[in-house]
Formats: structure tokens, C-alpha cells, sequence
């Protein structure tokens, strides 16, 4: 019996909402996943530098409402891209929170070519035109309990 499988979309938006999970800022929880060719090459979370104290241990460290201890779930991402050797060219991004604009020209820089994103959040007028001069589509996922509330029920899985 052929059954349907979960779409690409909600498949690696549910790989960054499970990343969101392993942040370490509590302002906001945030997950990004880079896929290519189908493929995972890279996920961050929104967390500290490695090595230094997490705001969910020491608290936030608030510089003009921003918490300057935290590097983005994009960033992370892209980071690990670049400290494995793994191009971004031609790279979709899936983001739990449409990025802010430090992200959007990091994503733009990197040569990424498609946003899916899950939440708006502060979507900045400026990271928007960048997106539509670059020609970068933007998507919005929505997650639907079709493929999700079968994981949530006793946690039984058809098999």
C-alpha cells in the first residue's frame, strides 16, 4: 500500500523547528536548516559562541534590545558551511522566523536561492527588497497536522 509521504517543505522545516530546540537564548528559538540537491549540508540554532556562557545560564546580555551574545540560527548555519568547506551557491534556507536584516545579506552573500521560512517576525522592509532585487524567492511554510499528529499520538508511528 502506497501511502503519501511528507513534502520536502514541511520534511526540512521540521529539521529547523527540531534545531530550535538545542537554543540556548530564550528571547527567541530559532532553527535553520541548508539544504541542497534535496540534502542536509547544514543546521544552526540562535546560541553563544562556542566556549562562552549561555544566556539561558547567565541571562541575555541586552545591548540597544538586541542580545549581543547570541549569533544567529542562520549564521550558525552558513558559519558551519564555510568552517567545512561546503559551498552555499544555489542553496535553499529553511528558517523557523523570516531572518532579520543581518541574516537576509548574510543568505543573499552566500549565494543562497531560496528562503522557506515558518513565522514572520519583524520582516524588515530594506531585507525584503534585497530578497526581490537579488531574485531570491521567499516561501512560506505551513506545517499541517497531516503528517505531524500521527508522531504526537502515544508516539505510535504506522509501521
Amino acid at each position: 500500500m502506497m501511502t503519501e509521504r511528507i513534502p520536502w517543505e514541511q520534511y526540512f522545516m521540521a529539521q529547523s523547528l527540531l534545531l530550535s530546540l538545542r537554543s540556548t537564548c530564550s528571547r527567541l528559538e530559532v532553527g535553520a536548516t541548508i539544504v541542497r540537491d534535496k540534502r542536509i549540508i547544514a543546521g544552526g540554532y540562535n546560541g553563544s559562541v562556542s566556549g562562552d556562557s549561555h544566556c539561558i545560564d547567565e541571562g541575555c546580555y541586552v545591548v540597544d534590545n538586541h542580545c549581543v551574545r547570541t549569533i544567529h540560527a542562520e549564521m550558525n548555519a552558513i558559519l558551519q558551511c564555510s568552517k567545512f568547506g561546503v559551498p552555499t551557491e544555489g542553496a535553499e534556507i529553511y528558517v523557523t522566523h523570516f531572518p532579520c536584516l543581518p541574516c537576509t545579506k548574510m543568505i543573499l552573500q552566500a549565494g543562497i536561492s531560496k528562503i522557506y521560512y515558518l513565522k514572520d517576525y519583524r520582516n524588515d522592509a530594506y531585507a525584503l527588497q534585497l530578497i526581490k532585487q537579488a531574485g531570491v524567492e521567499v516561501i512560506q511554510v505551513e506545517l499541517t497536522d497531516d503528517y505531524f499528529s500521527k508522531l504526537l499520538i502515544n508516539g505510535e508511528t504506522n509501521s
